[in-house]
């Protein structure tokens, strides 16, 4: 019984430590930190945009979005604001995520969802597709990247209204945008810029109501990170192939059906 309390106040610990370690790059922290809070995704987007007088009119966090194929994504934050523009707002903390073709893809997922079907095109709403990237995944060493079609021949615009922004989380300098990589990068409310993010923060690292919130959803990702370790075992024994599946089972601590089912779905 001491013991089983004993591991139980550990993993407490452990789950009020990994908040305290998380920031605005941290995908699940973000999410929750924007959920219904317009005024956060607000602040972001006007000063990426560098549009002062920008107001969201709604926003979204994890919005899964099918094309016609049925393939879904989840984009981390959706917003509309008062001329009717439409933004995707991904953070990453890995350049993996934030591949030239993932921003493309999901601004196609944008305009196949924007009009009904006979609507005109010129009905299509400009949209923006925005990575903050922890890294500078385009490696110029730029803060912001802006990506939009030209016309080869003339370097005119092409005009289309579908926009790709990079944001550089790299580089945190004293201006605006600067000082929001830095708060997004953050892990201490009190140390940030802008009381609009720190107060966020603050509410999900240490008052007791956001802190119980954000501990279930920590407490959910520490189980499902246990549970991909002990999958990755499992099939670690399984290609040795020393052990009878029961005994993977013991080792694992997976039952004996999901050592089935990881078996089976192992390569030939």
């Amino acid at each position: 019984m001491a013991k089983e309390k004993q591991n139980r106040e550990e993993k407490r610990q452990y789950i009020l430590d990994r908040i305290q370690n998380m920031c605005y790059f941290d995908d699940d922290f973000m999410t929750k930190c924007f959920e219904g809070y317009k005024e956060g995704v607000e602040l972001v987007l006007r000063i990426v945009m560098n549009d002062e007088n920008l107001v969201v009119e709604k926003s979204h966090t994890q919005v899964v979005v099918k094309n016609l194929q049925g393939r879904s994504i989840r984009m981390d934050v959706t917003a509309v604001d008062g001329g009717s523009r439409q933004y995707d707002v991904e953070t990453q903390r890995t350049d993996s995520g934030a591949k030239p073709k993932r921003a493309r893809y999901n601004s196609s997922i944008m305009d196949a969802n924007a009009i009904l079907p006979g609507d005109d095109t010129e009905y299509l709403p400009e949209t923006y597709v925005i990575f903050i990237t922890e890294n500078d995944v385009l490696g110029k060493n730029l803060p912001i990247y802006h990506i939009d079609r030209r016309i080869e021949e003339t370097g005119e615009l092409f005009g289309d209204e579908a926009h790709i922004i990079y944001v550089n989380g790299q580089i945190k300098d004293d201006t605006p945008l600067g000082k929001l990589m830095y708060d997004l990068g953050c892990t201490n409310p009190d140390d940030m810029n802008y009381k609009e993010l720190a107060e966020r923060a603050r509410y999900f690292k240490i008052d007791k109501e956001g802190k119980r919130a954000m501990s279930k959803i920590v407490e959910d990702i520490v189980e499902k990170e246990m549970r991909e370790e002990r999958i990755e075992f499992a099939k670690n024994l399984l290609n040795n192939g020393k052990l009878t599946l029961e005994e993977i089972a013991e080792c694992s601590g997976l039952t004996l059906e999901e050592v089935k089912a990881v078996k089976v779905l192992q390569p030939a």
